[in-house]
This record gives structure tokens, C-alpha cells and sequence, in this order.
């Protein structure tokens, strides 16, 4: 994938690259794939903001993707590669044997007329989906279950892409995006490749508005706020924290910076082989 820049005749084309959509073949999505998706607006059942910076857009529907694979040992073609408003990988339509479709995401690679499966005997291949037991040692993968059966959760934005680095004991040990290394069971599926649009990560909007097209909006630093609105308002001119020398907090009091949101004790942790910042 490549980026599009603009000749700056305006200050918001100055610094705009935007994705020039090369690899998507399919302008409308598959009417029987989509789902109606309502706005929240950053709310609770209660009307209550629990999200903030959140609020209009574009409207939005979602799109079914098949993150279960489950047509096993059943070729499928690729016929579409396709735009997906709400996540920032790629999908790719694929079309059943037996005529029925799904999207997955497309990753690297992955063209128009290409046969993916899934399956215990499924292919290395791009785009095909395999238990983590017949994947190659040193091979990458995306789209990785944690839990067999429950479908595709590790590393599914673009760009991303998870190693298997060795198997012991019925666990394959993954080497994650961040540097973790985490074990999972070598029966959970892993589609092969590394997802695509590879490029979103240097995308620049350029202006506001197409953060507010998004649904983003406007963020207000609390340092600026009034001591009433936030613990680090207040102060004459710049000021760390309301005029004093207390740790940036958030609007509710809780430490910005090097404050551990992880429980101590999760389940989980019996899986973490090493975490992504090494203890000192």
C-alpha cells in the first residue's frame, strides 16, 4: 500500500498522506455481510459520557468477519478486496465452494483470484488459517485465538504481525507486536501472513476535520482547565499541576505517567513468558 501526498497549496494539504486505496478491487460492501451500527456518543445506558472525545461522524455499518474460520478443509476464492471504515485493516471477500461468503482480513500479499482454508490440513499459505501445531517455527502470523474456538484476537490492526517462536509442552510460544513472549495452546487457529496496509501507521489526517468525520472529537488539555475542572488547572502561566510540583494526574486524580493499570494478580499470567518491558 501507498501513501498520497499533496501538493501544499493549503495549510491542512501541507502535511496531509492519506492511503491511496490501490489494492481495494470493490467499491460497495456485500449487502448480506453488513449490520446496522448505532452511535453511542461516548455514553452508557445511563446517558452518563463514560468515553470521552467521542461523538459524530460519518455513519458507519460493520461488517461480519469470519475470525472463527469455521468452513474447515473448504477451499474459498478470493474475489474482493475491500475498505473497512471501522478497523484499519483491509478486508478481503472470499466466496465458498458451496457459494456462501465471508470477509477476512487481508493481509500481505493477498490478491483477487487466490485460494484460502482453513483447516488442520490447510497450506502455509497467505491468507490460509491453521492450528498453531502445523505452523512453521519462525513463520508469522495474525489473527491468533487465545482460546481454541473462541476466534482470532491477537494481532488483527494493520500492519501487525506475531511470530511463532518455538512449541513445548502443547503451548506454541508467540513473540507479540510489543515483545512479548506469550504461550498459547498449539490447537488455537492462526491465519498465515502479516495483516495488510502496512502504511496506516504513517497516515496524517492534515486537518481537524477528517478526525471529526471519524467521530473524534476535540481533546482539551487539563493544564489549560481551570482549577475546578481539572487537578492540574489553575497556576499562573505554565505550571506543572495546578501551580504546584504534584505527579500529571487524570480529570478523576488517577497518576498519567508510570501508574500500573494491570491487576497484580491476573489469570493470565501463568501465560506471559516475558513481559514486553523487561523488570529492572
Amino acid at each position: 500500500m501507498a501513501l498520497k501526498t499533496f501538493r501544499p497549496f493549503t495549510p491542512a494539504n501541507r502535511f496531509k498522506a492519506l492511503p491511496a486505496f490501490d489494492e481495494i478491487t470493490k467499491s460497495k460492501p456485500e449487502k448480506s455481510l453488513l449490520v446496522t451500527r448505532k452511535k453511542t456518543g461516548g455514553r452508557n445506558n445511563h446517558g452518563r459520557i463514560t468515553c470521552r472525545h467521542v461523538g459524530g461522524g460519518a455513519k458507519q455499518r460493520y461488517r461480519k468477519v469470519d475470525f472463527k474460520r469455521k468452513k474447515r478443509e473448504i477451499s474459498a476464492i478470493v474475489i474482493a478486496i475491500e475498505y473497512d471504515p471501522i478497523r484499519s485493516a483491509r478486508l478481503a471477500l472470499i466466496e465458498y465452494t458451496d457459494g456462501e461468503k465471508a470477509y477476512i482480513l487481508a493481509p500481505v500479499g493477498l490478491v483477487v483470484g487466490m485460494k484460502v482454508s482453513s483447516g488442520p490440513s490447510a497450506e502455509p499459505a497467505v491468507g490460509c488459517a491453521l492450528p498453531l501445531s502445523r505452523v512453521p517455527l519462525g513463520a508469522g502470523v495474525h489473527c491468533v485465538e487465545l482460546v481454541p474456538g473462541r476466534g482470532g484476537q491477537l494481532a488483527r490492526s494493520a500492519g501487525q504481525v506475531v511470530i511463532l517462536s518455538n512449541r513445548e509442552g502443547g503451548y506454541a510460544l508467540l513473540k507479540l507486536p510489543s515483545g512479548e513472549i506469550r504461550r498459547v495452546h498449539e490447537d488455537c487457529y492462526a491465519t498465515f501472513g502479516q495483516v495488510g496496509n502496512v502504511d496506516h501507521m504513517n497516515v496524517s489526517s492534515g486537518k481537524a476535520g477528517r478526525s471529526r468525520w471519524q467521530g473524534v472529537r476535540p481533546t482539551v488539555r487539563g493544564m489549560v482547565m481551570n482549577p475546578v475542572d481539572h487537578p492540574n488547572g489553575g497556576g499562573q502561566g505554565k505550571s506543572k499541576g495546578g501551580g504546584g510540583r504534584q505527579h500529571l494526574v487524570s480529570p478523576w486524580g488517577q497518576l498519567a505517567k508510570g501508574f500500573k493499570t494491570r491487576r497484580k494478580h491476573n489469570t493470565s499470567d501463568r501465560f506471559i513468558v516475558e513481559r514486553r518491558k523487561p523488570r529492572k
